[in-house]
């Protein structure tokens, strides 16, 4: 029987992969290792119960004896904190799911890889944040990283029997979020609220902000940059109001293979679980003539300026990425929390990604865990004095 372990499993990835699991056979097919969340104890505990998973893990050490009482004669053992997850991960299962959110999928991401186990990578702040190491870890232990982004999925898909030496160009579509067609008047008076409304996917608050910022997809550039090994003038964003259009990889020779299908993430999801086969998933077929058309238009970043900054990050190199990424996090928290406009984030990135870059080392792409850490907590707390100020 297959062994499994979903990492952040109550967040909207964890529960379409649940899903999926559950139709394919739930327990009786798989042998769940290990589930992970955080503060909602109660599903956590439900989906540990339903998959007679061998431990469950909140990365909320104070949660422990809540998780524990919600397990209460089921058998599973329960844990709790950041190292607790990250143990979880480095459990032996032949499929690991990472769908933490930030940088704090890394660590036990990074465990996946150094026992050479095949990681289903959703928590794009990896190859971000830590990118050389991220795949350096997997050449070096054998490990294997699937990609579960729909776009990365989609381009992994459209790449299998292709040369990455014929590839011109690939192109990532973004639907354009909440704001896509809002005046550019109107955008520095954005609500969380109105920011946390996706158009076309179900995702948590944090990514559906992201997505409206467009920093979601300008994570997603240089995570294309480091799994793929593209140079950011062949990653191209494209935004497609509707969602269909996935990804597109085009080729020296004029043709181009886009991915299609429904949003829904199950796709990317199942085709990782799966891979190499494919198998029949619960995913609406498209209706194309139903759709009647789809459309396209060029990303304006005076709107979304994160995409500039993606650019330079992948120029820059270093540890840019992480920096990018803590301060990044840190200026979400920021909006959530109503310290700062919706428009403010990307200048505030962007502060803190030039106040890192006069600091020694920063041009050297970090080795290891502590020094990626290092440079995530230097650019939080630049990110948190400068805010501070401003305020």
């Amino acid at each position: 029987m297959r062994s499994v372990s979903v990492l952040g499993a109550t967040g909207s990835i964890g529960e379409s992969a649940f899903d999926l699991l559950m139709r394919a056979g739930g327990p009786e097919a798989f042998r769940t290792v290990a589930l992970t969340g955080a503060a909602n104890i109660t599903r956590l505990a439900e989906m540990a119960r339903a998959l007679r998973a061998e431990i469950a893990v909140t990365a909320l050490p104070e949660k422990l004896g809540a998780l524990r009482e919600a397990l209460a004669g089921s058998g599973i053992e329960a844990a709790a904190g950041p190292e607790a997850v990250a143990e979880a991960g480095a459990r032996p299962a032949d499929w690991v799911l990472s769908a933490i959110v930030g940088a704090a999928g890394l660590p036990p991401g990074l465990e996946v890889l150094r026992r050479g186990g095949t990681l289903a990578l959703a928590n794009k702040e990896s190859l971000v944040a830590a990118g050389r190491l991220v795949m350096d870890q997997a050449a070096q232990n054998g490990a294997r990283i699937l990609p579960v982004d729909s776009e990365h999925s989609a381009v992994f898909q459209a790449l299998q029997g292709e040369n990455l030496d014929s590839v011109a160009a690939v192109t990532i579509t973004a639907s354009g979020g909440a704001f896509r067609d809002w005046p550019l008047e109107r955008l520095a008076r954005a609500s969380v609220a109105e920011a946390s409304a996706h158009p076309n996917w179900a995702m948590g608050q944090r990514i559906t902000i992201d997505s409206a910022s467009m920093f979601n997809k300008a994570l997603e550039v240089i995570e294309a940059h480091e799994f793929f090994g593209l140079s950011c003038d062949r990653i191209k964003v494209l935004v497609h109001p509707q969602s269909i259009i996935h990804a597109m990889v085009s080729h020296h020779d004029g043709g181009s293979i886009a991915h299609l299908g429904a949003p829904d993430m199950r796709h990317a999801i199942g085709y990782a679980l799966h891979w190499p086969q494919r198998r029949a998933l619960p995913v609406a077929p498209l209706d194309l003539a139903s759709l009647g058309s789809l459309t396209f238009r060029a990303p304006d970043e005076t709107r979304w300026p994160a995409l500039r900054l993606a650019r330079e990050v992948i120029l820059a190199g270093g540890a840019a990425g992480a920096v990018l990424n803590a301060a990044k996090e840190q200026a979400l928290d920021d909006f959530i929390a109503g310290r700062c406009g919706f428009m403010d984030m990307a200048p505030a990135v962007e502060r803190v990604l030039a106040a890192c870059a006069g600091q020694p080392g920063f041009a050297t792409s970090p080795g290891d865990l502590a020094t990626v850490l290092e440079w995530d907590g230097m650019a939080r707390r630049l990110a948190a004095v400068r805010q501070a100020g401003a305020a």
